[in-house]
């Protein structure tokens, strides 16, 4: 069945005003590290393809020859409307205007030729997604475009994706699994510590940490993720007394939730 946009024209206008709660953002990787799949799966939770075709589209993709050869060449944006729910606006620190948000998706090439797209994109968006497929680890080109996006000033994010392959065909072990993950955000970290300003630069301290909310873990080609967010959120709710769920303020809840996420990394 084909998919219901759940946003209209006069939604995405109306919210054009609001600049504060429009969000810029650029997804940057590696060749092949899933890059336009996880585009993907983020338009159709936009409601724009259907979700049984997310994955495959490439609809980012829409030259002709980057449809043949399963590559990106050209950077492309697409506006994706979303609205959180009044648990998740407690974790927005900064100034927002209601509860929907306009996101301008960059879906940028991983292709050390076209490096010069990805400066491009980065060049008119606020952060970038830097994806990472978390069975090759952080390879040759996932330091070129994270060294450009700290070159540009913009603040990254890690996706770890490609579970599924870890999970199916490398049948990895939750305590390897969660190495796997420890190295990747040891090296993501090197690597801004390497080109970054430091904490007294004008970014301030832009290091990731799953900790914080920075990293996430999914499949982009089966349309799942989650950070540590989602985990503590279920044990703060297991945990809670009776009858204090219902007492809570949200920005309560979220402190709450903060607390249980450092307990959910390292060595506990």
């Amino acid at each position: 069945p084909p998919s219901q946009v759940n946003f209209t024209v006069d939604q995405i206008r109306a919210i054009m005003d609001k600049k504060s709660n429009i969000r810029n953002m650029s997804v940057i990787a590696h060749v092949d590290h899933g890059k336009s799949t996880l585009t993907d799966s983020l338009v159709c939770k936009a409601g724009i393809i259907a979700s049984s075709r997310a994955g495959e589209t490439r609809f980012t993709d829409t030259r002709k020859d980057e449809q043949e050869r399963c590559i990106t060449i050209k950077s492309t944006a697409i506006s994706l409307f979303y609205e959180l729910q009044e648990t998740d606006l407690a974790f927005i620190k900064q100034c927002k205007d209601g509860s929907g948000f306009l996101i301008n998706l960059i879906d940028s090439p991983g292709h050390v030729d076209f490096s010069s797209e990805v400066t491009a994109a980065l060049r008119v968006t606020d952060g970038a997604l830097v994806v990472v497929d978390c069975v090759s680890g952080v390879c040759v080109q996932t330091e070129t475009v994270l060294r450009q996006a700290i070159a540009e000033r913009i603040k990254p994010v890690l996706m770890m994706n490609k579970m599924d392959r870890a999970l199916l065909e490398l049948q990895l072990e939750p305590e390897e699994l969660y190495l796997t993950f420890q190295r990747i955000v040891e090296n993501v970290n090197v690597i801004i510590s390497t080109y970054g300003e430091g904490e007294t630069g004008p970014m301030g301290n832009i290091m990731i940490d799953p900790v914080i909310g920075t990293v996430g873990f999914g499949s982009g080609l089966h349309g799942w993720a989650f950070t540590l967010k989602q985990f503590a959120e279920m044990y703060v709710t297991k945990f809670a007394a009776k009858g204090e769920k219902a007492q809570l303020s949200a920005a309560e809840r979220a402190k709450k939730v903060e607390d249980m996420m450092k307990k959910l990394w390292g060595d506990k």
